[in-house]
């Protein structure tokens, strides 16, 4: 049975008509058409579907959009920056060129931007860690882990 929803996905109130059963992936993508999280495995595993939740990374394709709470703060990789006003660590990722193909790139951002907030100065053991259980078929960890360092480095403004 579907019901209506209210969600605050990227500082923005959201109202949707779905089953609460319904995935967040699947509402950000097909009804909110927020297509930068991608669905990569469906069970949790990948990290192609990070969001934050209230700062905390979650995956979309396992929570299902009933449990998100009324005051939940839903942060995507669109609400990360925007083409014209990337944040340091998108910054970052483009001049590792930290991405193959670029499909785990959002996730990855994602739970890098958690890491920063809650660690501005992780170390390399620290960085591999946090990124654990995001996965990249194109192996660009190396420029990942260069990409997150730089934006520790930085001040932390998306101007550098």
């Amino acid at each position: 049975m579907e019901k209506a929803i209210t969600l605050n996905v990227n500082g923005n109130d959201a109202s949707v008509t779905v089953d609460p059963k319904k995935p967040l992936l699947w509402v950000l993508r097909d009804d909110l058409k927020l297509t930068g999280t991608k669905f990569g495995c469906g069970e949790g595993a990948c990290g192609a579907c990070s969001v934050l939740i209230n700062g905390e990374v979650y995956r979309s394709c396992t929570v299902a959009v009933g449990d998100v709470e009324d005051d939940d703060k839903i942060v995507t990789i669109e609400g990360l920056g925007s083409p014209g006003d990337l944040s340091v660590l998108q910054r970052a990722f483009i001049e590792h060129t930290a991405f193959g193909c670029g499909y785990c790139t959002p996730g990855m951002i994602v739970t890098a931007t958690s890491l920063l907030e809650s660690n501005p100065r992780p170390t390399t053991g620290e960085i591999v860690s946090a990124m654990d259980g995001n996965l990249c078929r194109c192996a660009s960890y190396p420029k990942i882990i260069g990409a997150i360092h730089d934006a520790a480095s930085s001040d932390g403004t998306k101007d550098g």
